[in-house]
């Protein structure tokens, strides 16, 4: 059976990561490995009791560096036929695994990216599907590729792409890397229909519209320099 690890960063989750591991669990996903961005609440202790393997950023330093951080530590330990990235806020949905892995394992892609706006189900507040949506336009004019989802965590990679891959921005920026380094790398790559759960939680602990906006303007900075 192919090794499959999902991989976890996770920054002050204590209230949703215990259902998170126990979702991924019942349905045989039991190679986790959770990176710990310097989180201040119980998040490592309910980790731990749940029997996972966990990485301890010592200070808060972004999404985009626990990434590297768990791309590189599973590399050099595991050697994953699959590392699949999920959020710690309960967002993704353990049933869109599947569908995810299913063309790396099959060979026809490197790496597979969830696309929200492939899954007529998926609800998108309103403002927050404008806002995507610009920000699709913008990724896809500057990157030279052609996306419908440029800013979606739930991502599944083979070998080639998670060693080859380098997420040089530590915050969230990190997605327009990983789009940066599929062109550069010359990576095999597909869009999966995935549906987000837009949750009072995650989106208070999600970023804000103004943060998108924001982030847009620091790409296009970035990309200017």
């Amino acid at each position: 059976m192919s090794s499959i690890y999902i991989l976890i960063p996770a920054y002050n989750e204590e209230k949703v990561i215990g259902s998170v591991i126990s979702d991924l669990k019942s349905h045989g996903y039991n190679n986790i490995l959770i990176v710990d961005d310097g989180s201040k609440d119980k998040t490592v202790e309910i980790t731990e009791q749940a029997g996972v393997e966990v990485l301890k950023h010592l200070i808060n330093r972004g999404q985009g560096a626990s990434l590297q951080t768990g791309f590189q530590y599973l590399a050099r330990e595991y050697s994953p036929d699959v590392i699949v990235t999920f959020d710690a806020d309960g967002q993704h949905q353990t049933k869109d695994i599947a569908s995810l892995i299913q063309p790396i394992l099959n060979n026809t892609a490197d790496i597979v990216l969830g696309s929200r706006f492939l899954d007529t189900k998926c609800h998108i507040p309103t403002t927050r599907r404008i806002i995507l949506r610009l920000g699709i336009l913008f990724t896809n004019t500057i990157s030279q590729i052609r996306l419908t989802d440029t800013h979606n965590g739930l991502r599944a990679l083979n070998s080639k792409a998670y060693n080859s891959i380098i997420i040089t921005h530590r915050g969230m920026e990190h997605a327009s890397d990983i789009i940066d380094e599929i062109t550069k790398n010359k990576l095999r790559y597909k869009e999966v229909p995935v549906t987000i759960t837009y949750s009072e939680y995650s989106k208070n602990k999600g970023q804000k519209n103004l943060d998108f906006i924001k982030l847009g303007i620091k790409i296009l900075i970035n990309k200017l320099k």
